[in-house]
């Protein structure tokens, strides 16, 4: 069994850090003593180092299992920058690369091999892993981004579920399953469903401080999108739609208006989604728009912002996919525009699915659980990290801090909302009834005869837009359901009746204009970067690495925040190292790193810009 100490040796001469973060240094000191473990640590936070440390101390190759083929070559490079080792094998490989790599596998000439999961469950494979113990050459198996084996997922991959094989054929093999993101159901299921009852389980802090909270109301999307841009010009981010048209019109619009910006869908032929990707990862200030079929596992630490057009369909996807921005630390947000249409839509999606009915009742609780975080007027951080059972004080750094809501007693309103519904038959949507409520003589209200109501013009007090915040709080109350079957219908539920009745009170949020936030580095933020010394990201010194970099990174064909991160040349900048031993002190700089790169950078330091 190694030491502590010489993990911690591993980890400053080839990856270049001084020390290990959170629960690192005890998660490879289990796997590195053969043990099984669930590591459930947020983007970020440095999950990798878990089994690539292991796998670097253990006699022979750690296997990697990771559903993300078009990622594993940027995995792999950035790893050889590092002096480790390390290949992949999946299908954009042609017969000669996979033979060759497959015989530097049996000569024990890699540290580290990434296979997709439907490789490492063919006969062939599986022989090679045979003949890997019989030589007691396997170090381990990483099982990265393990919530796809749950089904109630978002990310639900039916090969996952094999991956139990690997314990039941090789039982004495250390299994290490890593996921960002898993709320308690998820938890249980990993567990179950690969075989880890045993496993010790660590649990990081899901807090991402760094990040920066903001849900808006739906009113002019593609302005509110633009507005919140703005504070963004030159940043890569991602903006999330529901729908692939609305991915291309999105992406489209963007590019009019001097947005670099690419779509990405599983509609879109394969080799555009890969040449999409690559130029998001490689290029700076991309802007990648997509469904949810882009995203999981990507490595680029510089990602300013990821904005949502539309819903999530639970808080477990939404923290999932924010999760994406600010890899590196820095001061990034998390934004989304929703409105009432949102809830009908995920209903109908989950109501017309093929899932168990038993599926559909806990994709309605997830729902349910997204839109009281959209609603509420608590810290968003709190309400996130407690849904993920961490309790948490208010952050000071989402929109609910920095600029709190006004709450009113929207009790009579409700009752009017809801006397609306209710004497409509309960068939009808948000955009009928207020039409009532505020007295409009629509066509449609005419043929129904719902100008003659007692409800009708009762709520002229509120415009649409105020009548709109109530409807939506109402539902996520749980006083309202939006029935799917009958286009989008509101219902009222049983915790309806006390509002109506007047037995109880309801307080609300005000919905109130608000100018969009500037970008900003808080309080929370900045205390999250745990540094020393840091230069400004815009003195000449930084400017000089970050173009010497790009070259490197066009040289070899990787993206730049292979060869060094942004942090990285920060600290250069600010550190000025004189000397090959000053250059190692610099966080981020392994051996094999200051042996390809000090003679250069050492230079470009004494050049002085």
């Amino acid at each position: 069994m190694s030491t502590p100490t010489a993990a911690a040796e591993v980890l400053r001469r080839v990856f270049g850090y001084p020390s290990f973060r959170g629960q690192q240094a005890e998660i490879v000191d289990h796997i590195v003593g053969g043990g099984d473990a669930l590591v459930l640590m947020p983007t970020g936070g440095g999950k990798s180092l878990c089994y690539q440390i292991p796998a670097l101390l253990r006699a022979g190759v750690g296997v990697v299992v990771s559903p993300l083929i078009a990622l594993m070559q940027d995995q792999v490079d950035a790893l050889r920058q590092a002096g480790v080792k390390a290949a992949f094998l999946n299908s954009s490989l042609d017969y000669r690369a996979v033979v060759d790599t497959e015989r530097a596998l049996l000569r024990g000439e890699l540290d580290l091999i990434y296979v997709a999961p439907e490789r490492l469950l063919t006969e062939r494979f599986i022989g090679l892993l045979e003949e890997l113990i019989a030589r007691q050459q396997l170090a381990l198996f990483a099982i990265d981004e393990a919530h796809c084996v749950s089904q109630w997922g978002h990310d639900f991959r039916p090969e996952y579920i094999q991956l139990s094989q690997l314990h039941e054929r090789f039982p004495s093999v250390p299994r290490i399953a890593l996921t960002a993101t898993a709320d308690q159901l998820t938890r249980q299921e990993i567990r179950t469903r690969l075989g880890l009852n045993e496993a010790r389980v660590f649990v990081a802090s899901f807090d991402r401080p760094n990040i920066r909270y903001t849900i808006v109301e739906r009113d002019n999307p593609r302005k509110q999108l633009l507005a919140f841009l703005g504070a963004h010009r030159g940043n890569a981010g991602i903006v999330y739609c529901l729908s692939r048209r609305k991915v291309d019109e999105t992406a489209l619009w963007l590019n009019a208006q001097g947005v670099t910006a690419l779509p990405y869908h599983a509609g879109l032929p394969a080799a555009d989604r890969q040449r999409h990707q690559q130029r998001f990862l490689r290029e700076e200030g991309v802007v990648m728009v997509a469904t949810i079929a882009f995203g999981m596992g990507i490595d680029k630490p510089d990602v300013r912002f990821v904005a949502h057009l539309d819903l999530p369909k639970s808080l477990e996807a939404y923290y999932q996919e924010t999760g994406r921005a600010g890899r590196d630390g820095e001061p990034s947000e998390a934004w989304m525009t929703y409105g009432l249409n949102d809830v009908v839509i995920h209903r109908q999606m989950i109501e017309e699915s093929s899932a168990p009915l038993e599926q559909k009742r806990v994709e309605r609780q997830k729902l349910e659980s997204m839109l009281a975080y959209c609603e509420s007027a608590r810290c968003r951080r709190v309400i996130l990290l407690n849904y993920f059972g961490e309790q948490a004080a208010a952050c000071g750094n989402c929109d609910v801090c920095v600029d709190p809501p006004v709450l009113w007693d929207g009790t009579v309103a409700a009752q009017k909302a809801l006397s609306a519904a209710l004497r409509t038959g309960q068939r009808f949507g948000a955009v009928h009834l207020i039409d009532i409520l505020r007295g409009k003589s629509t066509e449609k209200v005419q043929q129904f005869g719902h100008d003659r109501l007692p409800t009708f013009g009762v709520g002229a007090d509120l415009d649409e837009r105020g009548w709109r915040s109530v409807f939506r709080q109402l539902l996520a109350g749980g006083l309202l359901d939006a029935d799917a079957s009958a286009y989008g219908a509101l219902k009222l539920t049983d915790a309806a009746r006390p509002v109506l009745k007047g037995e109880t009170s309801l307080q609300l949020r005000r919905q109130v204009e608000r100018p969009p936030a500037k970008a900003s580095r808080s309080r929370a933020a900045v205390g999250s970067v745990a540094r020393v010394v840091d230069a400004p990201p815009d003195s000449p010194l930084v400017d000089s690495l970050r173009s010497w970099r790009l070259e490197q990174a066009r040289e070899q064909g990787v993206p730049a925040y292979v060869i060094l991160h942004d942090r990285t040349l920060r600290e250069i900048a600010a550190l000025l190292p004189a000397s090959p031993e000053a250059l190692l002190a610099v966080p981020g700089i392994g051996v094999a790193k200051a042996q390809r790169y000090g003679e250069a950078l050492l230079a470009i330091v004494a050049s002085g810009h």
